[in-house]
């Protein structure tokens, strides 16, 4: 869709700094306008689909605490002696079945993208010159730390930090903020911050996630026995731990099922992506998906609430593999309703967010 430079290269031009200290000595460093900086981030993506780009994705992503909890002396010689001897390439085959080959880059990063150009827009027109926009990732590239040193030498003295993931979960909100926080560090003078909590039952976002399904729904001559609410899985252990994403998840299909004035038996919540051997949320949507067939759900949509833009998780594990564990079960008509995306109802409910989280820093 665009280049990541030339964006950055038109924020640079428009938002390049300004030395508005008369009273300055003139061997004084040049001073910056002061604005306030929306940072939105996302999980991340690797560079390419080739070994090496994505062993170093994988070492970044495995390597977090946050994500992987076991002790590092048990879990890193695993890690660097076999999981990642082999698995950049079953990884790299699957993000090269879905790569933009045009921009070359991953659709998160052209979604992503997207998604800021329009969210930078809408701030602009609301605020003009006085809010500078970006995204960063969490593992790979654009860097967190890269665009907090960028919005710092443009003059952001403070930053709304926003993770692009309406349920929190430990191992996304968290591991995002964290990486935030650690990129603050570097910083000689660091700004004022906030980070924005999860908004996975805000009205707008909910209302968003419907008119998906509607749309979807409208366009099918026969509806759907059921829709599969298809979320992120993480280990069981952390909801006993107190993490609140199961809770969050659960909510933003009842939400959902409220909206859309369905019966509970036209909707379900199940967890993806499941990753070593202890158990997981459940029920896991790769045998839930199976188990409907067998039952006799033979049409089924699948959505995916907790992704903000397709990723490698809905556009090769969904419609691939999750479609696949269906239909060898019997089941004949399988729809994947796509992320949020830049959706316009989607841009328009993270602005209100963010416009929201800015209170009593801009008007």
């Amino acid at each position: 869709m665009f280049d990541e430079k030339p964006m950055q290269d038109s924020v640079l031009a428009k938002d390049a700094p300004q030395t508005g200290e008369s009273h300055l000595p003139a061997d004084h460093p040049p001073v910056a306008k002061e604005k306030v900086g929306v940072l939105v981030a996302n999980l991340g993506t690797p560079d390419g689909y080739d070994y090496w780009s994505m062993r170093r994705y994988l070492n970044e992503f495995l390597s977090d605490r946050r994500v992987i909890d076991y002790s590092p002396w048990i879990w890193q010689p695993l890690l660097q002696a076999v999981i990642l001897t082999k698995r950049p390439f079953s990884s790299g085959a699957a993000y090269k079945s879905i790569w933009n080959e045009e921009q070359g880059e991953s659709p998160l990063m052209t979604i992503t993208k997207a998604q800021t150009m329009k969210i930078r827009d809408a701030m602009v027109e609301r605020f003009g010159d006085d809010v500078i926009v970006d995204f960063c990732m969490r593992y790979g590239n654009p860097s967190t730390q890269s665009k907090v040193r960028m919005m710092a030498e443009r003059g952001c003295r403070k930053i709304l930090f926003f993770p692009l993931y309406p349920q929190y979960a430990g191992a996304t909100t968290a591991t995002a903020n964290d990486q935030f926080f650690r990129s603050l560090m570097a910083e000689k003078w660091q700004p004022p911050v906030r980070t924005v909590p999860a908004y996975f039952d805000r009205p707008s976002y909910i209302d968003a996630l419907a008119k998906s399904v509607e749309r979807a729904y409208g366009v099918m001559e026969t509806k759907p026995d059921i829709l599969v609410c298809s979320y992120h899985g993480v280990p069981q252990r952390y909801l006993m731990e107190g993490d609140p994403y199961h809770c969050q998840c659960q909510k933003t299909t009842r939400l959902l099922r409220e909206r859309l004035g369905w019966d509970k038996s036209e909707i379900v919540t199940t967890f993806q992506s499941r990753f070593g051997p202890e158990e997981w949320l459940q029920p896991y949507t790769v045998e839930e998906v199976a188990r409907l067939a067998n039952g006799g759900k033979k049409r089924i949509a699948v959505i995916a609430p907790a992704f903000s833009a397709d990723c490698i998780e809905t556009l090769e594990e969904i419609n691939e593999e999750i479609r696949e564990s269906f239909e060898e079960a019997g089941g004949e008509h399988f729809t994947y309703i796509p992320c949020l995306n830049d959706d316009d109802a989607h841009i328009d409910a993270l602005c209100e967010t963010i416009t929201d989280n800015l209170k009593g820093w801009i008007e």
